[in-house]
């Protein structure tokens, strides 16, 4: 009786299901208003509040009662249970954290159950099974909201990519330098053209990295298409002045789009042109006009398309070292039976372990571990299963070949199959240290490959070789022949000696360290004269440690005076001379040098691999399974980039 009456007394209002209000008694209502007595308050606190609203009341809880610990207590008439576990407790006990109710409307941010399709890698209709439905029916919800459709979260995913397509374009106008990495990849008869885009953030001096794209790619794999949707790729997202350089494998296709569509640099023959300027020539404008729509095509084809500089991966090239070049001399040379017989001994042991049940549990048995096998696709896979077999004692083995029913490998090839991966080891750990992106820049590339040349021809990994004692002059050989442009090349010198962590140490004689320098001081002292010439509206932006975005008055823009501040002021000389002696080694070193950190971050930009872009297709290989082959190309290419971006986690 006395709920009913509260209720009459109470009538419509907000009051009637606030869920704190069991610590009020209803005392009468004017109007609009409400009168009532807190029972927390001894001597019962007489109150007043709006009908229409309990901000007094609460205000009351807040304040006068704050040490309280107050229970919410469900106003719904089929279910007036307490939120809290402890609400028996009375108003002493201790209240569970609020649990913040999700709302499914797709305007709204992204909600939790769509983060869970993407990262996770699940199909679109996951949001329409039973079960998904029945977890998310766990989670409080606000009211009148339903879960949406796969129709419906399909739009929201293309909402979604169109977001992240705007945030890309904006991190990309912030920036000056950035590189990419391109590959093609073919799965269920469609082939994708992946690219990736790479960074160095100026402000934190961290790598960043994004997926721009993983799209169809029609037709036969020439070498002018991949130009024209390359440069279709880079165009859009505003970059293709910006990118220094763009990483592929060794394909030919790829070298000659590269080669061919190179942005024509025109010669100064301004003054071998002034003896003539002054003759006159005439033309007939028929011909001129009836000839113009042949010429417009051909114009737009070559001249329309242009591709940022090449780098070859170098890990793909250190792989055909290491399975042609190595391959080759092994096969001419004088150990080229035992080598051959080894392969063939070892290749029998890996055919019988997996291709049979049998077989791998008998490995198990005999060996206590798995051989690895050999795969085409993945770099330095042959060596880890050579080495594998040269961890196995060699009775060991001969058991296992005599249950397998195969020839038992012998002491000399096993004794080869050690010296070979003795002395390919420190190329293996080059190939995959190159294979990095966080920490992996364009400058850790001459480093890598002197540290693995010495390595290799090192007396204390070469002086106990028996049979392949020529073996490490043949690998420097190779590695010499293919990394020839690169080894010379004045800008990956300089990457790699404006990373803090090489500078001039990895060069081995004082020549090659004063040349070095002599190119580093040169490229800080044109670094300084555009500073002085652009002014501080520019250079102070580029070369500080601050990233200020605000645009100056119409008045302050006029008056371009130059400010001699400590970046300015510094000289080329004195910069190269202080960063030379620092012992710092980490990126944020570079910091205290703005000249020197304005090339790495030109130089530094691309990776030495493409590397990236095979994460990218392996992650494309999860999407794009065989359940999954009725998934359209937009779709699959939206699915694949919001996965890699992480663009549900930022």
């Amino acid at each position: 009786m006395a709920s009913t009456e509260e209720e009459d007394k109470v009538g419509k209002s907000a009051f009637s299901k606030w869920k704190y209000k069991h610590y009020f008694t209803i005392v009468e209502r004017k109007g609009k208003n409400l009168y009532l007595k807190c029972t927390l308050c001894s001597g019962g606190k007489r109150l007043s509040t709006s009908a229409a609203s309990n901000s007094n009341l609460m205000k009351h809880l807040t304040t006068t009662h704050a040490a309280t610990k107050l229970v919410a207590k469900n106003t719904d008439d089929s279910n007036n249970t307490s939120v809290a576990s402890s609400s028996k407790e009375g108003h002493d006990g201790a209240t569970a954290a609020k649990q913040q109710k999700l709302d499914f409307d797709l305007p709204q941010k992204p909600c939790c159950h769509t983060a869970y399709v993407v990262e996770n890698i699940l199909p679109i209709k996951t949001v329409e099974s039973d079960s998904f439905k029945a977890i998310i029916k766990k989670i409080p919800v606000r009211e009148n909201v339903k879960i949406p459709c796969r129709k419906t979260f399909s739009k929201y995913l293309d909402d979604e990519y169109a977001n992240m397509h705007r945030e890309l374009l904006k991190a990309f106008e912030e920036i000056e330098y950035v590189s990419t990495t391109a590959d093609i990849w073919t799965a269920h008869n469609k082939s994708y053209l992946g690219v990736t885009a790479h960074w160095i953030h100026p402000p934190s001096l961290k790598r960043k990295k994004a997926a721009l794209a993983c799209r169809r790619f029609m037709g036969r794999h020439t070498y002018d298409i991949i130009a024209t949707e390359l440069d279709d790729i880079h165009s859009s997202f505003g970059i293709s002045h910006k990118i220094t350089a763009t990483v592929t494998d060794n394909g030919s296709n790829f070298v000659k789009a590269f080669k061919v569509y190179q942005p024509i640099v025109e010669d100064d023959e301004c003054e071998d042109d002034e003896d003539g300027a002054d003759d006159v020539s005439f033309v007939d404008v028929d011909n001129v006009l009836q000839n113009r729509g042949d010429d417009v095509d051909d114009v737009d084809d070559a001249v329309m398309v242009t591709l940022p500089p090449h780098h070859r991966c170098a890990s793909h090239t250190l792989n055909l070292v290491s399975c042609t070049d190595v391959e080759k001399w092994l096969q001419s040379s004088d150990v080229k039976s035992t080598y051959r017989s080894a392969t063939a001994k070892c290749t029998a042991l890996w055919n019988k372990a997996s291709r049979s049940t049998v077989a791998a549990e008998t490995v198990d048995e005999v060996l206590k571990k798995k051989l690895l096998v050999p795969c085409s696709t993945r770099w330095n896979s042959f060596y880890d299963a050579v080495a594998r077999i040269c961890e196995i004692p060699i009775t060991e083995l001969t058991t296992l070949s005599s249950k397998f029913g195969v020839k038992a490998i012998t002491e000399r090839e096993l004794l080869l199959l050690k010296e070979y991966c003795k002395v390919m080891k420190p190329l293996t750990v080059a190939l995959d240290k190159l294979q990095g992106e966080d920490r992996c820049f364009h400058g850790t590339l001459l480093p890598t490959l002197e540290s693995m040349i010495s390595q290799t021809l090192d007396p204390e990994n070469t002086g106990g070789l028996q049979i392949l004692v020529h073996l490490p002059a043949a690998v420097v050989m190779a590695v010499k022949t293919r990394f020839a442009e690169i080894l010379e090349s004045e800008s990956a010198i300089l990457a790699a000696v404006t990373l803090p962590r090489f500078k001039l140490r990895w060069l081995r004689t004082q020549d090659r360290r004063d040349k070095a320098k002599a190119s580093l001081l040169a490229e800080c002292r044109k670094v300084q004269d555009e500073v002085l010439l652009q002014g501080t509206s520019t250079s102070t932006h580029d070369l500080s440690t601050a990233t200020d975005s605000a645009k100056e008055d119409e008045d302050d823009a006029f008056y371009c005076f130059v400010e001699e501040d400590d970046h300015t002021t510094d000289t080329a000389e004195s910069q190269i001379l202080d960063y030379v002696k620092s012992t710092g080694k980490g990126m944020a070193d570079l910091n205290r040098f703005p000249l020197i950190k304005h090339l790495s971050l030109k130089y530094n930009a691309a990776t030495p691999s493409s590397a990236p872009v095979e994460r990218l297709f392996s992650l494309g290989k999860l999407v794009f399974t065989p359940k999954r082959n009725r998934l359209s190309d937009q779709k699959f290419e939206k699915l694949v980039l919001l996965r890699y971006n992480h663009w549900f986690n930022e």
